[in-house]
């Protein structure tokens, strides 16, 4: 692997925590601060409603403060939930985000992972793709054009001027995360980045084989979403917790896990469905997976390079504060991933 090959990054859902809303997020805050300050690549932020998995439900009102506070991480969306927003409301706000970060923007999208929470704004799972597909391109065309105009099964807008332009370049990078090889084709042709997640190292390796294959096929087709982006950006996300010693951290890191798992299920489980939880809390089974990543830096580093090696990814994407960990825990992980990690790569 080149030293300039491996892109590093941070995926935060920034669950409920035992600290108070405002405390939470100025932890956050500093936590986005010192990864600015060492090196990290993006930040990237989730999405979601009426949950603890997501205590910051609007990233347009969480990101500005964060582009405040820092000079060069890159900032994104992780994703939009495009079916619950307004295309022309979005639109604007991404062009206005974009110049607050002076640049610095990037775009995720998606449809929704959970169909409960697309009930909540009285979304049919079923609509979704659609749904999903409609605002895409309205909101693009938007963006590319500067006028609103798109006449759908679900969306109809008919030459509404866009009195603001992205700060960047038709419009900022976008990315799509999917853990579905049907996504994976989609997303690789049309150019976008992408993240996986709650997968194996060889199912994601052969996800990333058909995306590397896929994306540069269509490098050069005229209608490419990400045409402007001229390399492809496919990363893996995982929890990563760096302690004094292996079992230290592992211990640790399974508290906290449990708790963030127990936030992740809360819409499942309320209704009786135990199932994810029960999958995400067998511990033993996705560390081996490599879904977990706990140890001493040594540790870490030689499961990062692992990951990397058998994934092919070019983009490693961790998360540091979940579940109860402290901010003062999560904050020695990310510096012990930046200074002794990180330069291994």
């Amino acid at each position: 692997m080149s030293h300039t090959a491996i892109k590093f990054g941070i995926f935060d859902w920034i669950d409920r925590n035992r600290s108070p809303i405002d405390e939470l997020y100025e932890q956050r805050l500093k936590l986005i601060e010192a990864a600015d300050q060492n090196g990290f690549y993006c930040y990237h932020i989730a999405e979601h409603h009426g949950s603890p998995l997501n205590m910051t439900p609007s990233p347009n009102v969480f990101l500005p403060a964060a582009a405040q506070r820092t000079e060069s991480i890159r900032l994104g969306t992780l994703v939009y939930v495009l079916p619950a927003y307004n295309p022309l409301r979005l639109a604007e706000e991404i062009c206005m985000l974009d110049h607050l970060t002076r640049g610095r923007l990037d775009v995720g999208v998606g449809r929704g992972i959970s169909p409960i929470e697309l009930s909540f704004f009285n979304i049919e799972a079923a609509d979704a793709r659609e749904m999903f597909r409609e605002s895409l391109e309205a909101v693009v065309g938007a963006l590319s054009t500067g006028k609103l105009s798109y006449a759908g099964r679900y969306i109809s807008f008919q030459d509404v001027e866009l009195q603001i332009e992205p700060y960047q370049r038709p419009y900022p990078p976008l990315w799509y995360p999917t853990n579905s090889a049907e996504s994976m084709e989609w997303l690789a042709r049309a150019g976008l980045h992408t993240v996986v997640h709650y997968q194996s190292m060889p199912v994601i390796r052969r996800l990333f084989d058909l995306y590397q294959r896929l994306w540069n096929e269509h490098r050069d087709d005229a209608q490419r979403l990400n045409g402007h982006v001229t390399e492809p950006i496919y990363g893996i996300s995982r929890h990563v917790y760096i302690g004094n010693t292996d079992a230290a951290a592992w211990e640790d890191a399974k508290a906290a896990l449990a708790d963030f798992n127990e936030n992740t299920s809360y819409l499942q489980s309320r209704r009786g469905d135990n199932k994810r939880k029960g999958y995400l809390n067998d511990f033993e089974a996705r560390r081996a997976e490599g879904l977990y990543i706990a140890g001493s830096a040594d540790s870490v580093r030689e499961q990062v390079k692992q990951h990397l090696e058998i994934t092919g990814s070019n983009y490693f994407v961790a998360s540091f504060a979940f579940g109860n960990l402290s901010h003062e825990q999560a904050m020695n992980s990310l510096r012990h991933f930046a200074q002794e990690v990180m330069p291994a790569f």
